[in-house]
């Protein structure tokens, strides 16, 4: 394989990119057993990332002009720390892109943003199934969270607290 870093870029996707990481998310869903949940549009990506005021960010991994991954992530904030703080929402490296450093480098350009912005920390949740993506993470200096459990409301259930 050539240079990494001279054929694999990272850009911040743009509005003309909605139906590229609608696809994305399509196909992580697939890879996470998932899809049947899964109902974004290019036009829901579009009305929520690419607004004047964004509900997240999203950056596009490409090799050799190729789109090859993505990275959807929001701000999150600690109290604690009294900062805020980078959560990824998901990361997805397209099969014939796997073992070419593409989600390291996804991670570690957001590393680098969560370090320049002053964030207390930069974390995600992974399906406790997913035996390779847990080994990636820790090949990194990762480490599970242990004892919080997270907890959804959605559909009906958020709803009716709502109402």
């Amino acid at each position: 394989m050539d240079d990494l870093s001279e054929s694999t870029s990272i850009r911040q996707a743009e509005p003309a990119d909605a139906a590229l990481v609608c696809q994305f998310i399509h196909e992580l869903a697939e890879y996470e057993r998932l899809a049947g949940e899964c109902a974004a549009t290019p036009s829901g990506i579009e009305a929520t990332l690419f607004n004047t005021k964004p509900h997240a960010f999203c950056d596009i991994a490409e090799r050799n002009g190729e789109p090859a991954g993505f990275a959807l992530w929001f701000y999150s904030y600690s109290t604690f720390h009294a900062r805020p703080g980078i959560y990824l929402e998901d990361l997805y490296v397209r099969p014939p892109f796997r073992g070419a450093g593409i989600g390291r480098m996804l991670l570690k350009h957001l590393a680098k943003r969560a370090v320049e912005e002053g964030c207390a920390r930069f974390e995600w949740s992974v399906l406790d199934w997913n035996e390779p993506s847990i080994k990636f993470y820790e090949a990194l200096g990762a480490k599970p969270v242990s004892g919080w459990t997270r907890y959804r409301l959605d559909g009906q259930a958020l709803r009716t607290l709502a109402s």
